[in-house]
């Protein structure tokens, strides 16, 4: 499963504002200006003339771009759906296949084998489909549209700086539709930067090699900022008379002032009581529980769905061992229509929820969180009809 939209804010905050960015006009002279500044940057112009020699523009990616969906599931439902015991099996499998792999990452990078094996799985189902759309041909369609082109114009120099290096073709390397590529989906400048050739053959090469995607999804994570051999999540119970306006990422605490607060881990123990956490409850204070540590934040950089994102964490845990988390009994959540009719009164209250999508973001569940506090009602950032009902 490939998840292009958020992979891409990676990239987000180095990127030059759009409008100073050349695209649209005819595609063919958008190539000769893209040429001209690929020379300008000092690629030879032989080489640069080979690059882009067969580009072409691709309808299919622009089609893909624009029915691009956020994941709408709630986390129990979400989860569900991509964590499968063959694909627990399979990790697990591939845990022990490649044992020396996650040794160096855990060595090198301080970062246990199951979040890797988390985004392997999620990302390509552990290599077996990795995408089909041609990676040059993506990358310069989408510069050429005028959608997004500060994120995907550097991209195409950075391909070139691929080809250069013999680790990339234009004519048949092939990846999502958004120009990822290999096992773990990373863009060209992400694998310039964070490329490592696990395999001692000279080459980065992300879609054959899964020694070279495995060490190179761990070095750009360490790029992202994870902090060596700390945790990422972890479940906990909560008592009854927690207060729930603490719950959210915005909330942070020691483990130490969580625990004086009542947190338990479900099992085990919580982790060193210095570390900064957050209370995560993605279906209210009736669903699951979560304690995320500071590594958690750095998942936001590579995938910037929230409800991936804690699946993705989640899981690296379940092949680290954990138990399946207790799903309570939460109260049913809004539906598409609801929830947009919710994000309407809550802007018409003054409240920035965003675009009007009947997405639960960041900022709808902040408005939410605060509206329950103001009727009295426990403030667990969890719309549900009772609170449509009173608003």
């Amino acid at each position: 499963m490939r998840v292009t939209a958020a992979v891409l804010g990676c990239v987000l905050a180095g990127a030059v504002q759009a409008q100073e960015v050349p695209c649209g006009g005819t595609f063919g002279a958008f190539v000769n200006d893209l040429k001209q500044e690929a020379v300008a940057q000092g690629h030879a112009p032989a080489t640069v003339n080979r690059f882009f020699a067969g580009i072409s523009q691709s309808g299919a990616v622009l089609k893909a771009d624009r029915r691009q969906g956020i994941f709408q599931d709630p986390f129990i439902t979400f989860s569900r759906k991509l964590i499968s015991q063959s694909r627990l099996d399979r990790g697990r499998q591939m845990a022990d296949r490649y044992a020396s792999v996650f040794d160096r990452i855990q060595s090198e990078f301080g970062i246990a084998p199951g979040v890797l094996l988390a985004f392997w799985a999620f990302e390509t189902d552990y290599g077996s489909f990795q995408g089909d759309f041609n990676t040059a041909n993506a990358l310069v369609t989408l510069a050429h549209d005028c959608r997004r082109p500060e994120i995907f114009r550097p991209q195409i120099f950075a391909a070139l700086s691929l080809y250069e290096n013999g680790d990339f073709d234009p004519a048949t390397t092939t990846g999502a539709w958004a120009g990822e590529i290999g096992m773990v989906q990373m863009l060209p400048k992400d694998i310039l930067e964070n490329g490592v050739d696990g395999d001692g053959d000279g080459h980065v090469t992300l879609k054959t090699s899964a020694a070279d995607a495995l060490l190179s999804g761990a070095k750009m994570l360490s790029h992202l900022g994870w902090r060596p051999n700390e945790p990422w999540i972890q479940e906990i119970t909560l008592p009854e008379d927690f207060d729930w306006s603490q719950a959210g990422v915005q909330t942070k605490k020691t483990v130490a002032e969580w625990e004086q607060l009542g947190v338990r881990a479900r099992n085990g123990q919580l982790d060193d009581g210095r570390l900064e956490a957050s209370i995560i409850l993605p279906q209210g204070r009736k669903g699951p529980k979560f304690i995320a540590y500071p590594n958690f934040d750095v998942y936001f950089e590579w995938n910037q769905s929230f409800t991936y994102v804690l699946t993705a964490a989640y899981f690296g845990t379940r092949l680290m061992g954990a138990p399946v988390y207790d799903a309570g009994n939460p109260e049913p959540g809004l539906e598409g229509a609801q929830m947009k009719r919710l994000q309407e009164k809550l802007a018409g209250m003054g409240y920035d929820v965003g675009e009007i999508d009947g997405i639960l973001g960041a900022g709808t569940r902040a408005a939410v969180r605060d509206v329950q506090v103001k009727l009295g009602m426990p403030a667990d950032a969890w719309p549900t009809a009772e609170l449509l009902n009173r608003l």
